[in-house]
């Protein structure tokens, strides 16, 4: 398996595949063409923003040179066939969207035990790429969420890392939300013990057989201190220490 974490993976504007760091390239390179792609949804019960998000990327994927001899979606109406759709694709797409909507959907189907024999590639996009962490950090997004329990924030996700993931450093860090900064009064507080590794876009980790290898500008907050992680156009191996 091939895994690409993703803050986004698009050029903002355009759509196209972001070059930043490698990242286009590297997607090229790594997937059959044509390939059999499946689009894992955010939200199984919101049939037109799944299907909205899911062909727009299909768009962004066709105008960066890929081409699909399936493209399919698995939400709430098929997921009873969702072994054979995993099977039968080259490449899985984790949408992007609310955390803990998707977080829920994929232990509902059993996407972690699933994802133990697949082969091919997999995308991660922004909260499909915090879910799949062995431990996912759900960081407050909507009203209330501040007040989360240890255990609504702390959630069992995937196991494609051990790295919790935060996306969209640079779009969210000075966000306020239930009155708290989510970076300073939130995300620090919780890192106590712990560590989160924010991600801007254009930047991602990659990961192969079982080596993590982060690409581009990143942020480390562990024990309340945020610290320059990697810069720009720069890489670096995650250890056990990270």
């Amino acid at each position: 398996m091939v895994i690409f974490l993703s803050s986004s993976p698009c050029v903002e504007g355009s759509g196209a595949m972001n070059p930043l760091n490698g990242f286009a390239k590297e997607l090229k390179e790594a997937l059959p063409e044509p390939c059999r792609c499946l689009f894992l949804c955010s939200s199984p019960d919101d049939v037109a923003a799944t299907e909205r998000h899911a062909y727009e990327m299909k768009h962004n994927f066709e105008i960066s040179g890929h081409s699909f001899i399936t493209y399919d979606i698995l939400d709430r109406r098929n997921q009873e066939q969702r072994k054979e759709l995993i099977q039968e694709a080259d490449f899985l797409v984790l949408a992007g969207g609310h955390v803990p909507t998707q977080n829920e959907f994929f232990k509902e189907i059993g996407l972690r035990t699933l994802l133990k024999e697949f082969k091919g590639v997999v995308l991660g996009i922004s909260a499909g790429s915090m879910n799949s962490a062995d431990l996912v950090y759900v960081h407050p997004e909507l009203p209330g969420e501040t007040r989360f329990t240890e255990t609504e924030r702390f959630r069992e996700g995937l196991g494609l890392t051990k790295t919790m993931i935060l996306p969209h450093y640079q779009m969210i860090k000075n966000d306020v939300l239930d009155g708290l900064r989510l970076f300073e009064d939130v995300a620090y507080r919780d890192s106590m013990g712990r560590q989160f590794l924010c991600l801007v876009d254009g930047s991602y980790l990659y990961i192969q057989d079982g080596i993590e290898e982060l690409r581009g500008e990143a942020y480390q907050i562990k024990d309340g201190m945020l610290s320059l992680f990697c810069r720009e156009g720069e890489s670096r191996m995650l250890t056990e220490e990270d």
